[in-house]
């Protein structure tokens, strides 16, 4: 996994002052009694369709999380349709049949025009060099009118209006390998607002502005992966390093495949993983548990259950070579190298938690000490277990940029003096301690605002099936030995199960 310290940055949920006090009355108990008194708290409940529910009542502030998880990411895509599931996070804001058309009955007779019409210049394209020109002008013609024509029946942005006018903030998506996410905070009297569009939203989404998002998408891939050296060596590496999981895929998909996603996949995608099955909500924040579970009930509990899903994923096999692959472009050299190892719940997992933190955490880790401050031979150099997903075995990742005029040579060879370091010398007590110190405290502060919690309850009980996993982590923390880091260290560090990619200067004549 990431440790908790590696998490994106929670959500702010209500006032900081409020936040704040909890969170100073929080680190004033150990760990093990957060932990024990929150699974105390946390009820959790599924309705008959399937959906799962953990609800936290905190009444310190009239606000409340709201977390909506569904198991599907990248990594649940089919070959060729590489970027669906992020494609359909952006579509979910687009409204359904009741919240973004003026009139959905007259909107739906355009709708069915521009999807036929999107199908036809999509097959027309699909034929290469053999494709007919005047063809594709005609319906791209064809297809510019009647996408005028809808937009007099669309409320743009009223999911986004209706949630802002209830004083909503957080309000965000976000798209993984193995998760999609909607989150948002509110008053906590605005509650069923949210049922009320969420449910709406998992019963009756409307695909509208279809292809003009697919165009928003392409923009975005060339915007922020064709022209960032950092991100395209990132997406080379991952495929390198993977044969055949799909971890190996960009979230955002491959252009040929996006150019081509079409609403009757989207639409075949979204049924099939947005199902309540495979959905886990986490609401946290100042409610009244029993009435907030009749309230979701209410509104979700009549979405109709899916058949359980069985998922057939190709199995990484074991890597036999060192990988190695090179980015040439005019940027500054970089650097990543990664290892496979197990995803949670190993136990190996967790020892990699504690050698990422001995690595890389703050300004006395090894890294900055050795190479960041000591030789100076890196701006910056990082560690980061458990990428890209938690779902499948994963990979350890150390990234650094050299510092002029040392290159990515000494870089590399650099970080491989440290790994040595773990294989052959004992971590002393007071290291460890510290580390297990620092990742303790992060475990703490991480769960102190209601946005925090509903994040980290909902991601492990969507990833592994029980939201204890959080609750039990600093205990299995705490058993990671001197040996056991050594033992991993030396089993998963090494050369033959490594992939590396450099990103090099491009020498001009």
């Amino acid at each position: 996994m990431i440790p908790f310290g590696k998490r994106p940055a929670p959500v702010a949920g209500g006032p900081f002052r409020a936040l704040l006090a909890v969170a100073a009355l929080v680190v004033l108990v150990p760990a093990a009694s957060a932990a024990y008194n929150l699974e105390d708290r946390v009820q959790r409940v599924t309705l008959e369709n399937g959906l799962r529910i953990l609800l936290v009542e905190r009444h310190t502030s009239p606000t409340v999380s709201l977390y909506i998880r569904h198991l599907v990411g990248a990594a649940d895509e089919a070959d060729g349709q590489t970027g669906a599931a992020h494609l359909l996070e952006h579509m979910l804001f687009k409204g359904t049949r009741t919240i973004g058309s003026k009139n959905f009955k007259e909107e739906e007779r355009v709708l069915k025009r521009i999807r036929e019409t999107g199908t036809a210049l999509d097959l027309e394209r699909m034929k290469g060099t053999r494709a007919d020109g005047a063809e594709i002008k005609r319906l791209e013609q064809q297809l510019k009118a009647l996408q005028s024509e809808a937009k007099e029946w669309i409320v743009e942005n009223e999911i986004d209006r209706l949630y802002t006018e209830s004083g909503a903030v957080g309000l965000n998506a976000s798209t993984g390998q193995d998760v999609t996410t909607y989150k948002v905070s509110l008053p906590s009297n605005r509650i069923e607002l949210w049922a009320r569009i969420e449910a709406d939203r998992m019963t009756n989404p409307v695909l509208r502005e279809f292809y003009t998002e697919r165009d928003v998408v392409m923009e975005e891939r060339r915007q922020t992966y064709e022209s960032v050296p950092a991100r395209k060596l990132s997406e080379l590496f991952f495929a390198t390093a993977f044969t055949a999981n799909p971890y190996r895929r960009p979230i955002i998909g491959w252009p040929s495949d996006i150019s081509f996603l079409s609403p009757d996949y989207l639409e075949s995608f979204f049924r099939q993983h947005h199902a309540p099955g495979n959905t886990v909500i986490a609401i946290v924040g100042d409610i009244d548990a029993a009435k907030t579970v009749d309230m979701v009930k209410k509104y979700f509990g009549a979405i109709p259950a899916h058949p359980p899903m069985v998922r057939r994923v190709t199995e990484e096999p074991p890597q036999r070579g060192q990988k190695r692959v090179t980015l040439v472009a005019d940027a500054n050299p970089h650097l990543i190298i990664g290892w496979h190892k197990p995803t949670l719940p190993a136990f190996e997992d967790y020892v990699f938690d504690v050698i990422e933190a001995l690595l890389s955490k703050g300004r006395t880790s090894r890294f900055h000490r050795s190479i960041v401050q000591g030789k100076q031979l890196a701006e910056d150099v990082s560690a980061a277990n458990g990428m890209p997903g938690a779902r499948y075995p994963n990979l350890f990742m150390i990234s650094g940029t050299p510092r002029h005029p040392h290159g990515p040579d000494d870089l590399e060879k650099a970080i491989y003096a440290e790994l040595e370091r773990l294989k052959n010398e004992p971590v002393k007590k007071q290291e460890l301690d510290k580390i297990v110190n620092q990742l303790r405290a992060e475990f703490i502060r991480e769960l102190s605002s209601n946005s925090g919690l509903a994040s980290r309850l909902s991601y492990y009980e969507i990833i592994t099936g029980d939201y204890r996993y959080m609750t039990r982590y600093i205990e299995m923390i705490e058993k990671v030995t001197p040996k056991d880091i050594m033992e991993a260290a030396k089993k998963y560090l090494t050369e033959e199960n490594r992939t590396v990619a450099v990103l090099q200067r491009e020498v001009k004549p």
